[in-house]
């Protein structure tokens, strides 16, 4: 399970490695200024692997162009990235993207709950163009969590799941134990409601895993 740093300014990179980020996400729809100007500022500072996102309004992003406009955006930004990640709407630029050997996690977010067996046709959907296919759905019972962790844990891997929202957030802590293999948090604002920040992550993480160095009387 990596940790993963969602970004809107390439300024606190360090913070969030030294916080424990293993990734950092450059969220460029959130991004002020030139986005290859932050994204090189980001990769200058740390070694850290970099996903390049340019989210769209659809699926909770501000970004609001066609596909074509979306890889005139991403294309010189990806000298400075490992990952891109890719919605279904601009998989017809993922052949481009995957020549330039870039690693693509192929994304979906959705307001909806989703049932198991479409769960399981989106992700074979996504691995068609994508290399880890990420699906994110909105949860309305508890239940709904209980089938995304039997999604988990029973896809193929890698994947990557989780929630939006704040009230189901304990999901966010929960899926990597399933087989999530990324959990995204946040350093600086939060780029999606109900992250935890890195800090908190790695601190509950230290304490379900009995890894806590506080010392007690």
């Amino acid at each position: 399970m990596k940790i993963i740093a969602s970004l809107t300014d390439a300024g606190l990179a360090v913070a969030a490695r030294d916080a424990g980020a293993d990734m950092i996400e450059c969220r460029l729809d959130l991004m002020a200024g030139d986005p290859v100007a932050q994204v090189r500022a980001c990769r200058e500072q740390v070694a850290l692997p970099i996903i390049a996102t340019i989210r769209s309004g659809a699926e909770g992003g501000r970004f609001f162009g066609d596909a074509d406009e979306w890889f005139r955006q991403i294309q010189p930004i990806l000298p400075y990235v490992e990952y891109v990640d890719i919605e279904q709407r601009f998989a017809r630029h993922a052949a481009a993207i995957r020549a330039e050997k870039k690693i693509i996690i192929a994304s979906y977010h959705t307001a909806q709950v989703m049932a198991l067996p479409d769960l399981f046709m989106l992700e074979r959907e996504l691995r068609v163009y994508g290399d880890i296919p990420k699906i994110i759905i909105t949860p309305s019972t508890a239940e709904d969590i209980v089938d995304l962790a039997a999604f988990t844990c029973a896809a193929k891997k890698p994947v990557c799941t989780g929630v939006m929202g704040a009230a189901f957030r304990y999901a966010r802590v929960m899926l990597p134990f399933f087989g999530s293999g990324f959990v995204y948090c946040s350093t600086g604002t939060a780029t999606a409601t109900g992250q935890y920040t890195v800090g908190e992550f790695t601190d509950i993480m230290k304490r379900v895993q009995g890894k806590d160095d506080t010392v007690t009387e």
